[in-house]
């Protein structure tokens, strides 16, 4: 085999290797991001949940639960830009 067939397979092999490891570190974040998804999909339907409450409360009630959901609402947001970073 001559010296270049054997520097071309080096860097074929090289290549796969990378592959290899970038494929699960694919695998890996697709779970990370569907673990976050979840999180952030049960955190909306709270916030949905809320809003409803809102809207049924007395002023002073609507202010503490309007609050609660600003947070809320936040958190789902943060979430939504951390699964984000995964892509």
């Amino acid at each position: 085999m001559s010296e270049r067939n054997k520097n071309f397979e080096d860097i074929v092999d090289e290549l796969k290797q990378e592959r290899d490891e970038l494929r699960v570190k694919l695998k890996l974040a697709k779970m990370d991001a569907g673990d976050e998804w979840e999180k952030v999909e049960s955190q909306l339907e709270k916030l949905e949940a809320k809003a409803k409450e809102i809207g049924s409360a007395t002023a002073e009630a609507s202010k503490e639960i309007g609050a609660a959901a600003k947070l809320l609402a936040e958190e789902v947001r943060d979430g939504f830009k951390s699964i984000a970073k995964h892509f």
